[in-house]
């Protein structure tokens, strides 16, 4: 071989090893700290809590027939176990009956299925329709049963007449109720208003 190619192989196999230390140097711990830094960050999140929060949050849904529900609350808690259930604090919702009055509901706290819908407002719960009041402390909304329940300390404000009762039936499309007492031998509270 001759001078100048001897020279040649020398200076790229020169240039190779210089990169070589340059890139064990500089970049090889780089990446190692990146991968450190990457298992650290893994360790962080599975040691974090099983749930996520939003605040202000605000749905709204429709069903075939036109009907709306629409439910907004101050904060929602989503578990990471059961990314279908939202726990919300102080709940606002309305449903919307076509060709009818809204229903508005509000409590402290409510459980909120985002696939069917399905909720239950519990601690102060006020319903309120037209010339109508329910308070109570648990109310649970069926959308695909078309069925509001209410229980526990439940008294009806109409009218003329207030009603205390241990339960409340309402069809939300039809909004025909059925009032109940928790025990066949004790009967509604029935009392007349001015």
């Amino acid at each position: 071989m001759n001078k100048k190619t001897i020279t040649q192989v020398a200076m790229v196999f020169l240039i190779i090893f210089i990169s070589l230390l340059f890139y064990l140097k500089y970049f090889n711990k780089s990446s190692k700290n990146l991968k450190e830094n990457t298992i650290i960050k893994n360790i962080d999140i599975s040691q974090s809590d099983t749930s996520n929060y939003i605040d202000n949050v605000d749905y709204i849904s429709s069903d075939t027939k036109g009907n709306k529900y629409q439910i907004t609350a101050e904060q929602a808690e989503i578990k990471v176990d059961s990314p279908d259930l939202m726990f919300l604090k102080n709940v606002i919702a309305y449903i919307f009956v076509k060709d009818s009055d809204t229903i508005k509901i509000t409590s402290d706290l409510a459980e909120y299925n985002t696939k069917n819908y399905d909720t239950t407002f519990s601690k102060n719960v006020i319903i309120t329709h037209p010339d109508h009041k329910i308070t109570g402390e648990y109310a649970n909304f069926s959308f695909l049963n078309n069925l509001g329940i209410i229980t526990t300390n439940v008294v009806y404000i109409g009218d003329k007449t207030n009603l205390f009762a241990d339960r409340i039936e309402m069809d939300i499309i039809t909004q025909d109720t059925k009032i109940f007492m928790n025990d066949s031998t004790e009967k509604v509270l029935i009392e007349g208003t001015k």
